[in-house]
């Protein structure tokens, strides 16, 4: 009699762990559709409308006023064009700028890091919003820190730093039609490419809650969290921010904010850092490809991140007039 029960029991256990996945997909689409929807309302609209000032060149108008201010942080009055473009866009805008400049490499390695602080902002100013934190701080905070880590990036870089990059072609569109088409398959392929990562992502987070993992990461990433400054319940919201970044990983951190999964406090001061210091994996390999050294841009807006969320601790802090190890453990 307890044979047929044991012959079946890894077959009772492998439809449990289906059934678990399955449902882990499954509620994951109603959250992933509706992050998806409010992204690209943002999305959209923003990048039509620069695609329309980039034609009319507005923005290189903009840009000329910047130049003074560049030259201050050793960086050449056209590179401004690069900075505004990186303000409305993500970081392949920006790039494709960069490769029609005849910038050396320590000039682009400035460069990289002020886009790498400063790109997309006003979409992940909304996500950032959506998560709790002043749009009006963290916007003026990624904007004033791009240009204090440009300032003393230009201090301690050595002169000579790597060849500089190939100047290529710039891209002129015939007519506004061209540049509707243009703006139109790209972006199909970034409706596409938000879809299937945010959808993946929140399929993924419903895995590792349903299975335990989540706490487990929480436990890994305790002690870096620490160093950095940030509560251990951010260890997984933190670990998405550096992989996928803000808007992708816009999902599971609006979720985790709404379900108190973190709280207020500690929401804001993630967000303090992830604002200078995000999407480490695939951002930063977009200006290696070029020949940017990712030592620079990695350490400089990490030190940073970890100097601006101390300061921000000690603020709050001060404001609630209790000692912030404490406010930790009641909440």
């Amino acid at each position: 009699m307890r044979q047929p029960f044991l012959f079946y029991t890894p077959f009772r256990k492998m439809n449990t762990i289906y059934s678990r996945l399955l449902f882990s997909a499954k509620s994951a689409l109603p959250k992933a559709g509706k992050t998806i929807w409010w992204l690209l309302k943002i999305i959209l609209p923003i990048s039509l409308a620069v695609s329309f000032l980039q034609y009319w060149g507005i923005i290189a108008y903009l840009a000329e006023f910047l130049a003074p201010a560049f030259s201050v942080i050793g960086l050449p009055g056209e590179s401004a064009i690069v900075f505004i473009s990186s303000l409305f866009l993500t970081l392949y805008a920006p790039i494709a700028i960069i490769t029609t400049l005849p910038l050396d490499m320590r000039e682009i390695t400035i460069l990289a890091l002020m886009c790498l602080i400063s790109h997309n902002m006003f979409v992940e100013t909304a996500v950032q919003k959506k998560t709790g934190s002043s749009a009006i701080i963290m916007f003026t905070l990624r904007f004033v820190t791009s240009f204090v880590a440009a300032y003393i990036l230009n201090l301690i870089l050595p002169e000579q730093i790597g060849n500089g990059y190939s100047v290529q072609q710039t891209v002129i569109f015939a007519d506004i039609y061209e540049m509707l088409t243009s703006w139109l398959k790209g972006t199909a392929l970034l409706i596409l490419k938000i879809t299937l990562i945010v959808t993946g992502l929140m399929i993924l987070q419903n895995i590792l809650k349903e299975f335990k993992i989540l706490d487990y990461i929480s436990k890994l990433f305790a002690p870096v969290m620490k160093i950095m400054g940030l509560s251990p319940d951010s260890s997984f919201l933190w670990f998405v921010s550096q992989i996928v970044g803000l808007t992708y990983g816009s999902a599971i951190m609006i979720e985790a904010v709404e379900k108190k999964e973190i709280s207020p406090v500690d929401a804001n001061l993630l967000n303090f850092h992830i604002a200078i210091n995000h999407s480490l994996l695939e951002d930063t390999l977009l200006f290696v490809a070029i020949g940017v050294s990712a030592g620079w841009i990695i350490g400089t807006r990490f030190i940073l991140s970890i100097i601006v969320v101390w300061t921000a601790r000690l603020i709050i802090q001060k404001q609630y007039h209790f000692p912030f190890a404490k406010k930790q453990t009641t909440e």
